[in-house]
């Protein structure tokens, strides 16, 4: 057996040991015998070495130009281009996805860093009309300055970047502390901004334990912004603390997204939309379908064919080129998704495919298999709650207008989508669908990153990732009047 290799924070450009002396092990769920790296239990004396250093150089890289910061960036997406396989396979090992989509995580992080490069040479404000005269009026945007970045483990390439790129075009330094079950693939990708030669202090990571790095973020009296991507509750409490400290916040949390497919739908399509969106890593995705709300008039036809074709489905070791679908993330995972499984069940939902655990031969990971419910009403907890993980929930309605009023029955309102042919159904889906990404006959999961990203309700802050939106949350806006 290979020596598993030990990860360092990484603290004003020099990769660094946690002064608790201290790791913990990453766990390949495919197979929890495997340790693919160790990552550092750093201690409240590390974060603070990490924000000083971003502290510090701030002023220094607020005052470099745009298409310096871009060039930076340009070079960072090159050199992960370069390693793509391999960090591509120490997400799988790592996360778990097949490595089809570990590589097109990685790709698409390629793409993000090259489309925030070229930000660097666009608009940043507006020449405004004074009402006096011999007045020059205008608005320019300046950044936050140190930004704490806290990101999940089921896309540890992609937020990172999708967070760090526009931080850093638009002038803020970074602190990014990763969750602990994908701090070996938040490594690799620093160490390609460490090869880009970004100055010392500009990027920082420092791992360990989420209750006490991401306490001492929203503490830290020079963390001015904090970014996040988790669950709810540890979102809230987020909020709560930054407002405290003033400190901008942004939030990106749960989702119970519904598709609805209509009774003219392209079945063919809207079935391999539900299984992908639902079921793809292995449904966890804050995007990913959950509730499929199905006009009468060809549920059953649906059903059958979704049963058929999830059946046939492969689940295994992600880094199995005949594996679909990967293992969850972790026990507690595991357990998390068969109670709610089990929950289902007790309500009256029926199991007609699936809902038990994976007992794959020779196999020690945390597998399941896909599930999908019918007889679920709206009020049982597996059309509540987001199980984040391979359950679909059917519902079934006698029209459009009551599966909007069911996929408008929930607390999160971050993605929908709708598979019909009929124009007043996709207009009417548009308008009343409350939810922050609206999909007509294309699955719920996933944006294209040159677009905004966020949802509504208590899915997010009600601010927005990625595209030119980014902007708003990575910025500040200064009005300026010269007379």
């Amino acid at each position: 057996m290979s020596k598993v290799k030990t990860y360092l924070n990484y603290i004003n450009g020099e990769w660094k040991t946690s002064s608790s002396g201290k790791t913990g092990n990453s766990i390949n769920p495919a197979n929890v015998e495997e340790i693919v790296g160790q990552y550092q239990m750093s201690t409240e004396n590390d974060f603070s070495k990490a924000v000083k250093s971003a502290n510090n150089v701030k002023e220094e890289w607020r005052k470099t130009t745009g298409n310096v910061r871009g060039d930076l960036l340009m070079r960072t997406a090159t050199i992960i281009e370069e390693r793509l396989d391999d960090i591509a396979e120490t997400l799988t090992r790592e996360m778990g996805k097949t490595l089809p989509e570990a590589l097109g995580e990685t790709a698409r992080g390629v793409a993000i860093l090259r489309y925030y490069a070229g930000e660097g040479l666009r608009s940043i404000g507006d020449v405004i009309p004074s009402t006096q005269q011999d007045t020059l009026q205008y608005s320019t945007r300046v950044p936050l300055g140190v930004v704490g970045v806290i990101t999940p483990w089921n896309f540890p390439v992609a937020i990172p970047i999708w967070k760090m790129a526009p931080a850093l075009i638009y002038g803020n330094t970074v602190v990014i502390k990763p969750a602990s079950e994908a701090a070996i693939t938040c490594a690799k990708i620093i160490d390609c901004f460490h090869e880009a030669g970004f100055p010392k202090g500009v990027v920082n990571m420092v791992t360990g334990s989420g209750s006490l790095i991401g306490q001492q973020m929203v503490e830290h009296p020079n963390i001015d912004g904090i970014t996040f991507t988790g669950s709810n509750k540890v979102g809230k409490e987020i909020a709560l603390e930054s407002v405290k400290t003033g400190k901008k916040y942004q939030l990106e949390m749960g989702g119970k997204n519904p598709v609805i497919v209509a009774n003219d739908a392209d079945l063919d399509l809207a079935v391999k939309a539900t299984i992908s969106g639902g079921l793809s890593s292995t449904g966890q995705k804050c995007t990913a379908t959950s509730r499929v709300i199905v006009e009468s008039g060809i549920y059953d036809k649906f059903k059958d064919k979704l049963i058929e074709q999830v059946k046939e489905l492969t689940v295994g070791d992600g880094l199995d080129s005949s594996s679909w679908m990967g293992p969850v993330i972790s026990k507690s995972q595991l357990d998390t998704i068969l109670y709610y499984i089990e929950k289902g069940k007790e309500e009256g939902a029926v199991a007609i495919q699936g809902g038990t655990k994976f007992e794959k031969e020779n196999s020690n990971g945390y597998f399941v298999e896909p599930t999908i419910f019918e007889n679920v009403t709206q009020n049982m907890v597996i059309a509540k709650e987001e199980i984040f993980g391979p359950v679909l929930a059917l519902i079934k309605v006698d029209s459009v207008e009551e599966a909007l009023n069911v996929a408008n029955d929930s607390e999160y309102g971050l993605s929908a989508s709708i598979f019909t042919e009929n124009i007043k159904n996709m207009l009417s889906f548009i308008y009343n669908m409350e939810a922050g990404l609206i999909r007509v006959n294309e699955e719920s999961a996933g944006v294209e990153l040159q677009a905004p990203f966020g949802g509504m309700k208590q899915s997010s802050s009600h601010s927005r990732e990625q595209g030119r939106a980014a902007i708003e949350f990575f910025t500040s806006i200064q009005t300026i009047m010269i007379k």
